[in-house]
C-alpha cells in the first residue's frame, strides 16, 4: 500500500480517480468527455481500428483524443511513441465501449432533465459565442455534446451502483493504516488552508468565473471588491462568491480554495493576514500589486504528531482507503466485463504486422 503524507491526504480528502484514465483535453470545465461510442456498423470511408461486440471504434475517435492530449504537452517524439500512445488511447475507448454496452443491458438511463442541468453547468462560465467556439474546436455540435453527457451520466450511475455502493472501510482498517503510516501524520510545520477572492484592475482573457465578470479598470475593481466584501459581511457564502466573481483563474472554480500552504510558503503580508484570523473568519480587503484580495482561513494544521483520535485523520484515512479499494474493484470489474465481450483490436494487429512479427507468434 502506497503511503501518502498527512498533508497530501488532508489536501485532497475527496480525491477522485479516473475510471479508465481517458480524460480528454479540458473541453469544458466540470465534465470528462470521451468520443461518442457508435451503436451502428462501420461507416464507409472511415477506418475501423477496433470492434467491441461488432460495434466499431474509428480511427478518427482515437486521433481526436490523441490530438487533444498532444495539445496539452503530451505529444510523442517518435512515430513509435505516437503508435504506443494511440494503442493506449484505443484500449481506453474499448473499455469505455464495453461499459456503455453493459450499462445499456442493465437498463441504466439518464433523463433529459439531468442532461439539461449538466449542459447548463457547462455553459455557465461562457458567453454563447465562446461556448459554441469551444464545441467547434473539439469537432462537436450540441447534439453530440448531449450524447456524450448522456453517456457520462449513465456510466457514473453504473459505477455508483456496481462499484461505489459495495466499497466499505472498517474502523479496524483505519487503525491498521494509521499504525503502519504514523510517521506520515507527523506534521513538521504549521500549515494553513486558505481561500481567496481576487479582483484585478485590468481586463483578463483568462477570467473564468461563473458570472463571466471581469473588472477592467482600477475604479471598477475597487467598486467590485467593495461590493463583494459587503455581500460577505451580510452572510453570503464565500465559496459561492468566489466561484461567481473571483478573477483568479486558478482558484475561482474551486470556490477560491488555494489549498494547504506551509508557514514557510507564506510571504510576510499573507502570514500577517492569516495569523490575524481564526478558522472560518474572512479578512478585510487586502490591496496588492496585482489587485485586491479577500482571504478566508479554512483551517490550520498545527505542527506535531496527529493522533487517530483526530476525526480529520480518521476521515482522511477512510477516504484514502476508499479510493484504493474503488480503483482495484473498478480495474477488476472492467476486466471481468472484457472477458465476456468480443474484442477485436485491428490497430494492434496492424502494428504487429508492420513489425514483421507473425500475428500468431507466441
Amino acid at each position: 500500500m502506497r503511503c501518502r503524507g498527512y498533508n497530501d491526504v488532508m489536501q485532497n480528502p475527496k480525491r477522485t480517480y479516473s475510471l479508465l484514465n481517458y480524460a480528454l483535453p479540458a473541453l469544458l470545465a466540470g465534465i470528462t468527455f470521451f468520443p461518442a461510442c457508435n451503436t451502428h456498423k462501420a461507416v464507409q470511408g472511415q477506418d475501423v481500428w477496433a470492434e467491441v461486440d461488432d460495434q466499431p471504434i474509428y480511427r478518427e475517435q482515437v486521433e481526436r483524443l490523441y490530438r487533444g492530449r498532444a495539445s496539452q504537452g503530451t505529444d510523442a517524439g517518435t512515430p513509435e511513441e505516437a503508435a504506443s500512445f494511440k494503442l493506449n488511447v484505443l484500449n481506453e475507448l474499448i473499455n469505455n465501449q464495453i461499459l456503455v454496452l453493459h450499462a445499456s443491458h442493465s437498463r441504466i438511463t439518464a433523463s433529459e432533465a439531468e442532461i439539461d442541468a449538466k449542459v447548463g453547468e457547462l455553459k455557465s462560465p461562457y458567453s454563447p459565442e465562446e461556448f459554441q467556439k469551444k464545441l467547434q474546436e473539439q469537432g462537436l455540435d450540441n447534439d453530440a455534446l448531449r450524447k456524450q453527457i448522456r453517456e457520462s451520466l449513465i456510466l457514473t450511475k453504473l459505477i455508483n451502483k456496481d462499484i461505489i455502493a459495495h466499497v466499505d472501510v472498517t474502523d479496524a482498517e483505519i487503525a491498521t493504516y494509521y499504525e503502519k503510516n504514523k510517521a506520515n501524520f507527523n506534521v513538521t510545520e504549521t500549515t494553513y488552508h486558505i481561500a481567496q477572492i481576487m479582483v484585478t484592475p485590468r481586463p483578463d482573457a483568462e477570467v473564468r468565473n461563473l458570472k463571466n465578470d471581469d473588472a477592467k479598470t482600477p475604479a471598477a475593481a475597487e467598486h467590485k471588491i467593495q461590493a463583494l466584501f459587503e455581500g460577505l459581511s451580510h452572510g453570503e457564502d464565500f465559496a459561492t462568491v468566489a466561484q461567481e466573481y473571483s478573477e483568479d483563474p486558478s482558484t475561482a472554480a474551486g470556490g477560491g480554495d488555494m489549498g494547504f500552504i506551509p508557514e514557510s510558503g507564506l510571504n510576510a503580508s499573507l502570514k500577517q493576514v492569516v495569523n490575524s484570523l481564526k478558522v472560518g473568519q474572512v479578512s478585510p480587503i487586502i490591496h496588492s500589486n496585482i489587485g485586491y484580495h479577500i482571504f478566508k482561513l479554512l483551517g490550520v494544521e498545527e505542527a506535531g504528531q496527529h493522533t487517530l483520535t483526530d476525526l480529520r485523520v480518521q476521515s482522511a484515512i477512510r477516504q484514502t482507503l476508499r479510493n484504493e479499494k474503488e480503483q482495484l474493484l473498478k480495474a477488476a470489474y472492467i476486466e471481468m466485463l472484457r472477458n465476456r465481450s468480443k474484442v477485436v483490436n485491428h490497430f494492434a494487429e496492424d502494428v504487429v504486422k508492420a513489425s514483421g512479427l507473425p500475428p500468431n507468434a507466441g
